[in-house]
């Protein structure tokens, strides 16, 4: 699916969540005191998974020094560019990445921003201990990573950004998985420069089956978010 198309549907989504959430209240408010049970605010949660065709993103505190092509480049490259309203700075999505959006009422889990981001991190060190990789986090930096302890060594395998309105979230995760790795050099990644970027197949040296990777992390996303997906 085309970024912006995808980019409106999750819109849409938070939207109606916001709408219910705020409708929940005002009846919430009319029937306080009356000794009536609360009233629920009906939100409904998703957890959407897409592949895009190659797109740069930056996020809203991203900086244009990290973008190394200027327009043309792009045109000729046939890849598009966004400036989005998710955190995080710049970061590439496209074919044989995993791209997941959940779409999270936070009031009904845990009102806390870097409680939600460490559990995303946890569904995808978990996904990778399937296979055999040790992830991990790097102290200030969001995303899941590879020996990000060993100086020269760190290697990022999943990018992160979102966005939260009324405790509604949206944007979320890239996790490379047959990702074409040489996209990464016309940007400096997540503005982090010195450090690089892997693959699920530059790590096991061979392609990696997509949909067992969806089937993993929607499995794993249960466990740490204890929920049940439809």
């Amino acid at each position: 699916m085309d970024y912006q198309a995808a980019w409106d549907y999750q819109e849409g989504l938070l939207r109606e969540n916001v709408r219910v959430k705020t409708e929940a209240r005002e009846r919430a408010a009319m029937v306080a005191g009356g000794g009536e049970e609360p009233v629920s605010p009906g939100t409904t949660h998703y957890l959407l998974f897409v592949e895009h065709p190659p797109v740069y993103t930056i996020g809203k505190s991203g900086h244009m020094e990290n973008v190394l092509l200027d327009d043309v480049a792009m045109e000729e490259k046939g890849v598009e560019f966004f400036r989005t309203n998710r955190g995080g700075d710049i970061t590439f999505h496209g074919p044989g990445q995993l791209v997941g959006y959940p779409i999270l009422d936070l009031e009904r889990f845990r009102t806390d921003l870097g409680w939600y981001l460490r559990s995303l991190e946890e569904v995808g060190i978990r996904v990778l201990a399937e296979y055999g990789i040790e992830g991990g986090r790097s102290a200030g930096e969001t995303g899941i990573w590879l020996q990000p302890g060993i100086r020269g060594r760190e290697r990022k395998i999943c990018a992160m950004g979102v966005r939260c309105s009324r405790w509604i979230t949206m944007h979320g995760f890239a996790l490379n998985i047959n990702t074409d790795l040489s996209w990464f050099g016309n940007i400096v990644p997540c503005g982090i420069p010195d450090k690089q970027v892997t693959s699920l197949e530059k790590e096991l040296g061979r392609r990696v089956d997509v949909e067992d990777v969806k089937a993993r992390w929607k499995s794993r996303f249960e466990e740490v978010f204890d929920v049940a997906l439809g």
